[in-house]
């Protein structure tokens, strides 16, 4: 390094960390003795390390220094902004309609990610229904006991409540019009078609979605994805398609036992605080629960189920940071889990109860 005078330095071909200290010193007391910009000349230099790129960037911020980059550096300064996504901007200096845009940009590439992995779990799934190849022995039925079985009390009780509370709630109106008996076709329906699979969806979302998510992107940071490859294991058969194929056939079960006990819920209230006979509830419970309903309640839950594992695999494939990111993906997926089976749920009776 060379002073040609007080405000300018001349650096060398090589520029190493050893040298940054002596420089930073120099500047700060150049600042204190001149209000003059100072002008470092980094032209020759060609040798550098990752640390003296850092300091170029910082000097680059700095209004009262010049610089001047020889093309070497100029290259490695738009290499690293490239590949760390510099950000020249502070978030206070982007507009509201750069932010808007920016998030319709980041939904577009979410969007697109999230198809292509659908594609390749509902592929790999289905591959592993007929090849065993490629996963765990005995993975599916560990994956059914983790979601479908530990599930089952917090389920039950739930769902008892619920469809308790609902008769409650609805009984006392019925009551005043002398429609006891239409307690029967209310919290049947109600709970066969809406409550019943929403229930469910939603404990499950917490439960298994949050854990799917977590414990991918767990591996991803952990590097043990690669290690599968490695390995020639693939990781969306290996991790993914057990736990699709297990939710496909846990969550409908659990469907089916949260409806029957929120009807049961019912059926207590029907007959101690309606007055209503056992044989008359039960009769008529049989009559309304037709097939039609059970189609409607198992095909809901099993697109339910499907969209649970493929937002748990999405947070967790695109997980970022370390344990903080493991969190983060964990709650983004429970929250995107329920917005999205609640918004299935919407469209799906638009389609049955209305005829285009």
């Amino acid at each position: 390094m060379q002073i040609q005078n007080e405000n300018i330095m001349v650096f060398d071909e090589d520029f190493y960390v050893q040298q940054i200290d002596r420089l930073i010193e120099q500047i700060e007391n150049i600042k204190k003795t001149t209000a003059d910009n100072i002008t470092l000349d980094f032209s020759r230099t060609k040798n550098f390390d990752t640390l003296a790129i850092a300091i170029f960037l910082y000097f680059e911020k700095d209004k009262r220094i010049k610089t001047i980059f020889s093309q070497e550096i100029i290259n490695d300064l738009a290499e690293f902004k490239k590949n760390i996504a510099f950000d020249e901007k502070s978030s206070g200096d982007v507009s509201a309609f750069e932010s808007l845009v920016m998030k319709v940009n980041d939904f577009q590439s979410q969007l697109k990610t999230f198809i292509i992995l659908s594609a390749d779990v509902f592929h790999y799934s289905l591959r592993a229904v007929f090849n065993k190849e490629g996963r765990k022995a005995g993975s599916v039925y560990q994956q059914m006991l983790l979601m479908g079985n530990n599930a089952v009390p917090i389920i039950f009780l739930l769902s008892f409540l619920i469809g308790l509370i609902l008769s409650l709630q609805s009984a006392a109106q019925l009551r005043q019009f002398g429609a006891n008996i239409y307690l029967v076709d209310l919290i049947v329906i109600g709970m066969i078609l809406e409550m019943g699979p929403i229930i469910a969806a939603v404990i499950v979302a917490g439960r298994s979605g949050s854990a799917i998510a977590a414990e991918i992107s767990t591996m991803k940071i952990t590097e043990e994805l690669d290690a599968l490859q490695v390995m020639a294991l693939n990781p969306l058969k290996y991790v993914v398609a057990p736990k699709m194929l297990a939710m496909t056939v846990c969550l409908p079960m659990l469907t089916i036992i949260a409806n029957m006990v929120g009807i049961f819920g019912g059926f207590i209230i029907g007959v101690l605080y309606l007055g209503l006979s056992p044989d008359i509830f039960i009769n008529r419970a049989v009559s309304v629960m037709t097939l039609y309903f059970w189609y409607q309640s198992l095909l809901k839950s099993v697109l339910f189920s499907w969209l649970i594992v493929l937002i748990g695999a999405h947070f967790g494939f695109n997980v970022k940071g370390g344990a903080e990111g493991v969190g983060k993906a964990a709650t983004s997926s429970v929250v995107a889990a329920i917005f999205a089976v609640i918004m299935t749920d919407a469209f799906l009776s638009l389609i049955f109860y209305f005829e285009f």
